[in-house]
């Protein structure tokens, strides 16, 4: 089952310079929303989120889905160094002590991450719930999929959620950003199809941006 929601986004070609698409809050909730309807039809038990870029989008979702969050924390990308790992690293997992684990036995799993890039991390956190755990079913939910050649695959089985689809792009996220007043002006300069094309830069009436 492959669902996908109704996008708050245009879909005229939006993008800031260096082809990077800013999104905000507003933006990212609602993408949440429009998927909330179909992951209360879908019926899970838990989500687990993946972190970093999974922890927000499965705590909007939690406002319509009244589910516990789990989490796990798993790296493709070495931020000191920033290149991409072989394969994705465990940073935090379920341990055998804690017994969080045992939450998503014989339970209907959702897998919550911010965007399906190259699928990698997505099917490496589902193969090793698979693999440690018996859960009844998975699905999983991202806010974006990059319109692109996968080098992940997941499961035919897994049921999947995706708030928008569209080429591939950088997404920029709002938690990622230093200056959250610039990066939602650039999102809002975005989603009004005023940003300007690749390669160019953004001048400052800082009026545009204003409510």
């Amino acid at each position: 089952m492959v669902i996908e929601g109704s996008s708050p986004m245009p879909k005229r070609d939006s993008l800031l310079h260096e082809g990077k698409r800013f999104l905000s809050y507003n933006q990212i909730h609602k993408t949440v929303a429009s998927l909330a309807d179909a992951i209360r039809e879908y019926k899970p038990d838990c989500m687990v989120a993946i972190g970093g870029g999974g922890f927000i989008p499965a705590r909007m979702l939690r406002t319509y889905v009244k589910i516990p969050i789990l989490t796990v924390s798993l790296e493709l990308y070495d931020d000191k160094t920033n290149t991409r790992k072989d394969k994705p690293v465990k940073i935090q997992w379920f341990d055998s002590v804690s017994g969080v684990g045992e939450r998503i036995d014989g339970k209907r799993v959702l897998v919550v991450d911010e965007v399906d890039d190259s699928r990698t991390t997505l099917q490496y956190c589902v193969e090793e719930i698979m693999r440690d755990h018996t859960p009844s079913d998975i699905g999983v939910m991202v806010l974006h999929n990059k319109e692109k050649t996968k080098n992940g695959v997941l499961p035919p089985s897994v049921s999947y959620f995706a708030g928008e689809s569209f080429p591939d792009v950088w997404c920029v996220y709002p938690w990622d950003a230093t200056d959250i007043d610039e990066h939602e002006r650039k999102a809002k300069l975005c989603s009004q199809g005023l940003a300007p094309a690749e390669g160019g830069s953004f001048s400052s009436p800082v009026i545009i941006a204003s409510p």
